[in-house]
């Protein structure tokens, strides 16, 4: 028996060899780097199914690797177009069809555009002139609905008819007004929303101005302008502030609808001013007035405020031997000048009666207040006096008198500030000022256990937000 030689294997040339070995290396690389897309989808699946942390922190590597492709997949613009054709076509049969829901067509909404009146904004929704006529006769009130504001809304319920049936406008945060058609005519009702108080937290450090470091920190113009006033009586705000001072402040929020609508007062704060600390705290006596104390009760109010003028820069200080600028001759400067622009309010420093309110040579427009036997305060070059001052009148400390200006011997608008101490002039920035009472003994006890928790609040909040900073 004969046996047949068996085949030998074809020889390829060996240029042929490395090409095939390269082709299948090639291909089990793409296998490793881009896995079928059902492997992608059961990852998929696995990393939906995982709802709590711990769960995804004790499942394998395979989990955690699920998890990262499919957070990749919902964050890719490309998502659709990287998965496959089928995968596409899966899915689309999975999900739901997304149904719109179609508008009310009674229900209309319209903007207040600039030169918008009642009757466009009604022809906007098909209504005719005839019917403004008709909704403003109907109630006396109802002509508020012509007071209007670029970018209110106006919302409008229509009968089938096409007849106006309701009109609705919120006029604030806290107001709304409608009109509502009914047998006898339209019928005008506001809505009042009161608001509710809840105390806030602010922290700042001044590496600019104070406005600027209160606006970042997130406190309003009118908050900025309360904390400088507490703190007015011992801080000059137009020359002490340095970078790096620091403010704390716990303050009054409106809330209403889950939404802050306003603020209310400063309940304490705290201000560090070149390495000074200054606390207050906001106290309503059984009386019913309310003033700021420190921390341990004594007066934040003195007899004078610091400056006159918020914000404002010192252009010319207290001098007997000042060349002044206009005269060009050597001539005492017997006060303080503040320069702002035109137009800044102007603060009485105390309480005090009037002595002149009206023009005096070089000062210009001018006021002289008396407080007391001790004391006199003069304000000239005011471009004019605020209403009600005049000759004779009296006043509160921190009442607007006037407005910066530049009338009389001036070279531009500021505020010539004097203060004189039984006659005598002296320098406002260095004089001592006196104190006022502090808290009374019958409601010490009662002001520590309003005052002691703000303080404590604000050490914490402190606390917290250092140790949010240093992670």
């Amino acid at each position: 028996m004969t046996t047949e030689p068996s085949k030998a294997p074809p020889l390829y040339p060996k240029t042929h060899l490395l090409a095939a070995s390269g082709i299948a290396a090639l291909l089990s690389l793409a296998l490793l780097v881009f896995p079928s897309s059902d492997v992608e989808a059961k990852r998929t699946t696995l990393s939906l199914d995982l709802e709590s942390p711990v769960e995804q922190l004790t499942q394998d590597q395979d989990a955690s690797d699920a998890l990262q492709a499919t957070n990749g997949a919902a964050e890719s613009p490309f998502a659709q177009i990287e998965s496959s054709a089928e995968d596409t076509k899966e899915t689309a049969q999975a999900e739901p069809a997304v149904v719109e829901v179609p508008k009310n067509p009674l229900h209309r909404e319209v903007i207040v555009a600039k030169g918008d009146t009642l009757s466009t904004l009604f022809e906007k929704v098909g209504l005719p002139a005839a019917t403004v006529n008709d909704v403003l006769a109907s109630d006396k009130q109802a002509k508020q609905f012509t007071q209007l504001k670029h970018g209110q809304k106006l919302e409008f319920e229509l009968a089938p008819d096409g007849q106006l049936t309701n009109l609705h406008s919120n006029v604030s945060d806290l107001e709304s007004i409608t009109l509502t058609k009914g047998a006898k005519g339209f019928a005008f009702n506001r809505i009042t929303t009161k608001p509710v108080m809840r105390s806030a937290y602010v922290h700042g450090v001044i590496n600019s101005s104070l406005s600027q470091s209160a606006a970042r920190a997130g406190l309003s113009h009118s908050m900025t302008m309360d904390m400088a006033s507490v703190f007015g009586y011992d801080i000059d705000f137009a020359q002490d502030i340095r970078q790096g001072d620091e403010f704390d402040v716990i303050y009054e929020q409106k809330v209403a609808n889950g939404k802050v609508v306003g603020t209310g007062n400063i309940l304490s704060a705290r201000f560090t001013n070149r390495g000074k600390t200054y606390t207050a705290v906001r106290y309503t006596n059984k009386q019913g007035n309310s003033s700021y104390y420190t921390a341990d009760g004594n007066s934040m109010r003195k007899a004078f405020i610091r400056t006159p003028v918020d914000f404002a820069r010192i252009s010319s200080r207290f001098s007997m031997g000042r060349k002044h600028p206009i005269l060009n001759k050597i001539r005492a400067h017997k006060g303080v000048d503040y320069a702002a622009p035109r137009g800044t309010p102007i603060k009485a420093a105390g309480d005090g009666k009037v002595l002149l309110a009206g023009r005096r040579g070089g000062y210009g427009n001018t006021v002289i207040i008396q407080h007391g036997a001790t004391y006199r305060t003069l304000y000239g070059h005011m471009q004019g006096f605020a209403k009600g001052i005049q000759t004779g009148g009296n006043v509160k400390q921190g009442q607007v008198i006037g407005y910066i200006g530049t009338t009389g011997l001036s070279t531009g608008p500021h505020l010539h500030y004097e203060f004189q101490v039984n006659g005598v002039h002296v320098d406002p920035l260095g004089q001592k000022l006196p104190m006022a009472d502090p808290i009374a003994k019958a409601e010490r006890a009662r002001f520590l256990q309003q005052s002691q928790p703000l303080m404590a609040r604000m050490d914490q909040e402190r606390s917290t937000l250092l140790a949010s900073a240093k992670r």
